[in-house]
């Protein structure tokens, strides 16, 4: 006999409809105040996966939006794009290649230098992880500057493929991340905002 995994959205997790508002994952965020530097308020998501009904609702919520895309490949910006992004192209059944930090990476690769919020880096990506016409679906935890996200649609640009949209749990819209991100032609889906960094 098989073992019965859980829908999603089972009968108990419907009849707390709280649970299915964004609002519900938002609650589920630790506010870290002056981390990593004094004056920055550093929204912390590692609550919100060690639990494991916001973890079901936030994986849910992007995979009911993206099983229907087209989505070829799923990419994960290093690091906490990488735990979101392997779980959703699990259920989606479709790949997941890693966007990392740059010398991170064994094979050959294509870079992409940026400026982030606190300085500046380097990402990379393996030369074979998307083919030319890709669909791709671009994730990572959280949009402040836009920095990371922007860098990753070069990457992925680079080799031919098209990223259909970008996806996080938060947007930090007053440092213009979102804005900088969508004047540069990419579709944003991200499921709560907070004001203030």
């Amino acid at each position: 006999m098989l073992p019965q995994f859980p829908r999603p959205f089972d009968d108990d997790m419907m009849a707390d409809a709280a649970m299915l508002d964004p609002e519900y994952l938002k609650r589920q965020i630790r506010n870290v105040p002056d981390w990593p530097t004094p004056g920055v308020m550093f929204r912390d998501i590692t609550p919100l996966l060690q639990n494991p009904q916001s973890l079901r609702v936030l994986i849910d919520l992007f995979v009911f939006r993206y099983m229907d895309r087209d989505v070829d490949v799923v990419a994960g910006i290093d690091a906490r794009g990488f735990i979101l992004g392997a779980i959703v192209a699990y259920e989606l059944n479709r790949g997941f290649v890693p966007i990392r930090k740059k010398g991170k990476l064994p094979y050959q690769t294509v870079a992409v230098d940026y400026a982030l919020e606190y300085g500046t880096g380097a990402v990379e990506l393996h030369v074979d992880a998307c083919r030319r016409g890709d669909r791709v679906l671009l994730i990572d935890d959280l949009i402040a500057t836009g920095g990371t996200m922007l860098a990753g649609k070069q990457l992925i640009e680079q080799l031919g493929a098209t990223v259909i949209e970008g996806a996080a749990i938060v947007d930090l819209p007053e440092l213009g991340g979102s804005k900088r991100l969508r004047d540069a032609g990419l579709s944003l889906f991200t499921l709560v905002d907070f004001e203030g960094h």
